[in-house]
């Protein structure tokens, strides 16, 4: 598999700038080599938080349910620690 070319903030913002001023976005997937999900993407991103990282477009239940899907991973990861250490104890009180 080839790994996705990692654009620059600054680039994207250009690609941005052109989309808001009236290119197509054909033309700049022909000029550019980029696909049209990441043109809009971008744009849609940038256009709400000018940011173009998912985490800064997240809605406050999206940042939410990633806190606690990541607490919950910590949590079963302890779960399963202390399940082993029991069992372990559990033998050499035999």
């Amino acid at each position: 598999m080839s790994k996705q070319p990692t654009y620059t903030d600054e680039f994207k913002r250009k690609i941005c700038e052109l989309k808001a001023s009236g290119r197509r976005t054909n033309d700049i997937i022909r000029e550019y080599g980029l696909t049209k999900t990441s043109i809009n993407t971008w744009y849609r991103r940038h256009k709400s938080s000018g940011s173009f990282k998912a985490a800064d477009n997240m809605s406050e239940g999206e940042k939410e349910l990633v806190k606690l899907r990541k607490e919950n991973k910590q949590l079963r990861m302890e779960v399963d620690i202390l399940k082993q250490a029991a069992l372990i104890l559990g033998r050499k009180g035999e």
